[in-house]
């Protein structure tokens, strides 16, 4: 499928980059400013529940709605990654 060739490309690119202005202008390039706030978001909704913070105080906090949260709350049960390097990812 063509569409995982893409994504192949689009994960070299940035395991390519090291440089963090470069990352930031990279992903401001590549993502509208709502897509990166989404991915922002999205990121600190998965640290504090890792952290152990109830899902309505996350959305309080970031100002969100509870359904945001539940879906990355989703997305870190349907990880991918083990748990192993799941920790090391969001510990780093």
């Amino acid at each position: 499928m063509r569409i995982k060739k893409y994504t192949n490309e689009v994960v070299d690119s940035l395991t390519d980059i090291h440089d963090p202005v470069v990352m930031f202008a990279f992903l401001k390039d590549l993502l509208t400013p709502a897509e990166l706030d989404d991915v922002v978001l999205r990121l600190q909704i998965i640290k504090m529940l890792r952290a152990g913070t109830p899902q309505r105080e996350i959305a309080k906090k970031l100002g969100i709605s509870i359904a945001k949260v539940t879906r990355g709350s989703r997305a870190l049960q349907e990880t991918t990654l083990s748990k192993k390097q799941l920790q090391d990812f969001y510990d780093s």
